[in-house]
């Protein structure tokens, strides 16, 4: 993973303290659809598979970039030259473990160089009462005419059952991914939460709020020693690992929402073996 610079980091935090408590919605906000966590049982066969990558999420609109939430990334007139009228789903993404790299990038409202850098991994085509299998093969075709660097298609493919599903989760792990994806073929592009998308992941991972920094004793004394965070339900717990020797030295700010990864939960509904994962994504 690429290390920051602690002025960018601090930049970076100042950013998301203020994106958490920003106004929630936009008039672009696009109707994207969201994932549930896969849990063995489905028809697999029924879904096609790719690699979840640890990007930014991205909506192209036919014009712009945006967030989930509708806010515009700011991209270089030459990285979006060649992208079509159509509008696409995909992900902001440089290579596996760059995720802090591409939020630094993405960000700003001044486009930089760091932008030849990224590419923009296209997984799914916006088009109404059109099942997900045909909309990759119309997908494949669009971007074959198009003659753009920064434009990729995302990989699917099928695997038939649980056991081969696991196979592949372990080798793109053990590669540096960060898990798979799953889409229901004959699932139509509708906003929202469903089963129809769902990712697969060797943990879980949830989202809590930055309540309080707890100080580091021996090698850590006079850094960050762990987290406390609260989820939306109210829980109340410590993040004490998963942290780079960066974000002890400059924590995430009070008021910022984190993600973290757990396995499974206790008796008393509080994640097990919860560790930080990364500084909730872009909005």
């Amino acid at each position: 993973m690429l290390k920051a610079t602690a002025a960018m980091i601090i930049t970076f935090l100042v950013y998301f303290v203020g994106a958490a408590t920003a106004n929630p919605s936009t008039p672009n906000q696009p109707p994207l659809p969201l994932a549930h966590t896969y849990t063995q049982g489905l028809n697999i066969k029924d879904y096609w598979l790719s690699e979840k990558l640890d990007g930014v999420r991205a909506y192209w609109d036919g014009k712009q970039l945006l967030s989930k939430q509708g806010n515009i990334y700011h991209a270089p007139a030459w990285f979006i030259a060649n992208f079509p009228s159509q509008p696409l789903d995909g992900e902001l993404w440089m290579k596996r473990n760059s995720f802090e790299r591409i939020v630094s990038i993405v960000r700003d409202k001044i486009p930089g160089d760091g932008w030849q850098d990224i590419r923009y991994m296209v997984f799914d085509l916006p088009l109404k009462k059109v099942a997900f299998s045909a909309r990759i093969s119309k997908l494949k075709n669009l971007i074959a005419t198009l003659n753009s660097p920064y434009l990729h298609l995302v990989e699917q493919s099928r695997v038939s059952n649980h056991d081969a599903l696991i196979k592949k989760l372990d080798e793109i792990v053990a590669a540096g991914g960060e898990g798979l994806m799953l889409h229901n073929g004959n699932a139509l592009y509708l906003a929202g939460r469903s089963h129809d998308l769902l990712k697969v992941k060797s943990y879980q991972d949830a989202e809590a709020r930055v309540i309080a920094h707890l100080p580091g004793k021996g090698k850590f004394k006079g850094m960050l020693g762990a987290l406390q965070v609260e989820t939306d339900e109210g829980k109340r717990f410590r993040l004490g690992g998963g942290f780079s020797h960066h974000e002890r030295r400059f924590p995430p700010a009070i008021g910022t929402f984190v993600t973290y990864k757990y396995y499974g939960k206790t008796i008393n509904g509080l994640p097990r073996f919860a560790s930080f994962l990364r500084i909730k994504a872009l909005k």
